[in-house]
């Protein structure tokens, strides 16, 4: 009777898992978030900074700048720029992210992770997720900045077409963008042992990758960097946000990185097959062994042994 009792209040595996599966994500993204909290080095160094960006060459690009041709009533730099610097928000904040990848390491917390039941889709998922919601909270702060000194009379160039229905298409496309940013981030710093080294991938692939699509200076409608902006991803990224912020104007808004701007929904498709290689990159990454567990194991042993023999 017992045994019988107690076989149909035992939960089955199909049952257990799903939760389990679910509650890791949750965990690994709430704990993401309170480390980002905590760290206010963190938060300054991914919000102060492209806040200064903004206004320096903002100011000192002001006079020089050119707005692309279709563009009506002369766009300012500050106003084309403004969308780009929101996509260096949601980067910067995907970079501290993944940088977090090295620190648990180096903590021993990953190794944790990885020998525990936990599946390596549902950790990928979680660290990205608290990724995402940190860089995306960070990018509506910067555009509520500067949705304020336009209407207080400070930025009178900044004139956004923003609803209640705009607002959220814009955050679920920055959480788009972000979630790409961040499995991209998650994907380059599994492997890596050392901060500087991911310091050292940043300066040469992720800043360029930023400078050219179209967020910091419009391109020549052909030649060599043209096509190379129309083949970058985050070029979909940058446009897509400058659609949404400017609103009934963006078809005139044209993003100088194509000859003709890409439509919002070529813009969502082309950054969600970018997320979703970058996430399956990802997951493929964490599933390839045990990155350098064994490295970091053997260096520990290998310290422990000559301790040992020196004792």
């Amino acid at each position: 009777m017992s045994a019988l009792s107690h076989a149909e209040t035992e939960p089955t595996p199909a049952h257990c898992g799903r939760p389990r599966a679910w509650l890791a994500v949750w965990t690994l993204c709430r704990r993401e978030i309170t480390r980002f909290l905590r760290q206010r080095s963190r938060l300054i160094g991914a919000l102060a900074t492209p806040i200064v960006f903004w206004v320096l060459f903002g100011a000192g690009l002001h006079d020089s700048f050119q707005a692309p041709a279709g563009v009506s009533g002369g766009m300012s730099y500050r106003a084309y720029f403004l969308p780009g610097i929101t996509a260096l928000i949601l980067m910067f904040t995907a970079i501290f992210s993944a940088m977090s990848i090295i620190e648990d390491r180096h903590e021993g917390f990953l190794q944790g992770v990885l020998v525990s039941p936990v599946s390596r889709s549902s950790l990928v998922l979680g660290k990205v997720a608290g990724g995402v919601v940190m860089a995306v909270v960070q990018a509506l702060m910067f555009v509520g900045l500067g949705w304020l000194m336009g209407n207080v009379g400070l930025a009178d160039d900044l004139v956004f077409d923003l609803n209640l229905v705009r607002i959220f298409i814009l955050t679920l496309f920055m959480a788009l963008v972000a979630f790409g940013l961040t499995s991209l981030g998650f994907m380059l710093a599994w492997k890596l042992d050392s901060i500087q080294g991911f310091h050292a991938i940043m300066n040469v692939f992720l800043m360029p990758m930023w400078l050219l699509s179209g967020a910091f200076f419009p391109a020549a409608q052909s030649g060599t960097l043209s096509v190379i902006m129309k083949l970058n991803p985050l070029s979909y990224g940058v446009a897509g946000i400058r659609r949404l912020l400017y609103g009934s104007s963006s078809d005139s808004v044209a993003d100088a990185t194509m000859i003709q701007p890409p439509s919002l929904l070529t813009c969502v498709l082309m950054s969600t097959v970018f997320a979703g290689l970058c996430f399956q990159g990802a997951v493929w990454q964490a599933r390839r062994g045990q990155f350098s567990t064994a490295r970091v194991a053997s260096a520990k042993s290998g310290k422990s042994t000559r301790g040992k023999h020196n004792s």
